[in-house]
């Protein structure tokens, strides 16, 4: 996270542990502790300390080589912070290499996909990714790719995955991202709980082992935005 600017996705206050809004009235990926500005024409972005605990969640799984989806993307933050965590060369030679042009940076097993499903958030995050020279490499190169897309049926193109990281709360575990999920390979994924989305959520750890089976572990209760049915917005 470090090697990440926050202040190049977030508009407002990007270094408070706080979430922080984007616009389009979006779902957001990261949890909004209260917050609830459907009616203001926005959502907030994560704070910081649930990406760290999202982080810290899937580290096992968050390696060199590594294939990895981000659904709820938003931003584009988390998925420029956990191709750092993918990417094959050493960060020193990674920028190195950049600075000198020497040679093109390539991670032939590492991958970060994000999806969002609204064409104007993706657009932001792929301008938000550009701003960096290191994780603007990583875009041109492949090693960051952002789709439009509904997030709830993941992204069977660049599947399966070693880790998939849902940053907004589902109404149930969504049965493509488990047969996209690799063996073994591991989900972090909000759910909500009791009656209705905001009955209550919790963050749940899901694994898959080498031979398919898969284990469920509540980790922690949570308030995230929703995943949802893409709306049209005009720019």
């Amino acid at each position: 996270m470090v090697k990440v600017d926050r202040a190049q996705f977030s508009r407002e206050m990007p270094y408070e542990d706080s979430p922080q809004r984007i616009g389009y009235d979006a779902t957001i990926s990261g949890e909004f502790q209260g917050y609830l500005l459907v009616g203001m024409g926005l959502m907030p972005r994560a704070a910081p300390h649930i990406h760290a605990n999202a982080l810290e969640t899937l580290k096992e799984y968050l390696k060199p080589g590594s294939n990895v989806l981000d659904i709820g993307s938003g931003s584009g933050y988390l998925c420029a912070v956990m191709a750092h965590l993918v990417v094959c060369l050493a960060p020193l030679s990674l920028i190195n290499l950049l600075i000198l042009n020497i040679f093109p940076l390539q991670a032939p097993n590492g991958k970060v996909t994000g999806i969002d499903h609204i064409p104007q958030i993706t657009s932001l995050s792929v301008a938000n990714i550009h701003k960096s020279p290191t994780t603007s490499e990583m875009l041109k190169s492949g090693l960051i790719s952002i789709v439009t897309g509904d997030g709830r049926l993941g992204y069977s193109s660049n599947a399966p995955y070693d880790a998939i990281h849902v940053g907004a709360a589902a109404m149930t575990v969504h049965e493509p991202l488990l047969e996209q999920l690799k063996s073994p390979g591991r989900m972090f994924i909000p759910v909500a709980e009791g009656s209705g989305m905001f009955g209550g959520q919790a963050v749940w750890q899901i694994d898959k082992d080498e031979k398919g089976n898969v284990t469920k572990k509540r980790l922690y209760g949570v308030m995230y935005v929703p995943l949802t049915d893409a709306k049209k917005f005009e720019d």
